[in-house]
């Protein structure tokens, strides 16, 4: 998705709920990592892997001066040869409880096996925040939920999970502190859109 077409969204939703849905839910994910130290994880479905979102919020974590919003990718399946970062597997759910912040995102049902590890988690008193399509059971276990809209509005056809994803990342790092930077104000603000800019057309960084 071009910088571009990411900019002319945002001025076509300004007249609808999803700003301000996407800068609460984000909101949620902040202080929810803020407030505990037991780190952020971010799962999706055997079929999705939200690395996309990780690299993002990594990158919002650096940037904001928040670096508890720099998430732990935990996987379903780990290829053989996965560097330490990507090597984190589903077991790593049961470990989840007070203090940790589990972030599920995926556009379809989750499945009985995560929703079960996600309700383990919950009891253990883990915050479960849930960025999906809108699925009952998981909203159900989730402290905080956001749907992606189903696309039946003119003017939110387009905007999908991935986009939502985006907003959200964005959002949260706006609601941190920028971490010292040398150079003018203009310079920085220069420097931070052309960093969005290659953040939504480039591939994922080398790290995820």
């Amino acid at each position: 998705m071009d910088a571009v077409r990411v900019a002319l969204l945002r001025e076509v939703l300004a007249g609808t709920e999803w700003i301000q849905s996407t800068r609460r839910f984000a909101g949620s994910l902040r202080a929810s990592v803020a407030a505990h130290d037991g780190g952020l994880l971010l799962v999706g479905s055997a079929a999705y892997e939200p690395w996309h979102l990780a690299a993002h919020l990594d990158d919002e974590a650096a940037w904001s001066g928040l670096p508890e919003l720099s998430p732990t990718l935990v996987r379903h399946r780990v290829p053989g040869g996965a560097p330490a970062h990507l090597s984190v597997g589903l077991g790593r759910l049961e470990a989840a409880g007070r203090g940790a912040t589990l972030l599920v995102v995926t556009p379809e049902q989750p499945g009985a096996g995560l929703l079960e590890r996600v309700h383990d988690a919950r009891r253990n008193g883990a915050t479960v925040l849930a960025l999906d399509g809108g699925d009952r059971d998981l909203h159900a276990l989730a402290h905080d939920a956001l749907a992606a809209p189903a696309g039946d509005d003119d003017r939110t056809e387009d905007l999908d999970l991935d986009i939502v994803q985006h907003l959200v990342s964005a959002a949260a790092g706006e609601n941190g502190l920028p971490a010292p930077l040398t150079g003018s104000p203009r310079r920085r603000f220069r420097d931070r859109l052309a960093r969005l800019a290659d953040g939504l057309t480039a591939p994922p960084p080398p790290r995820w």
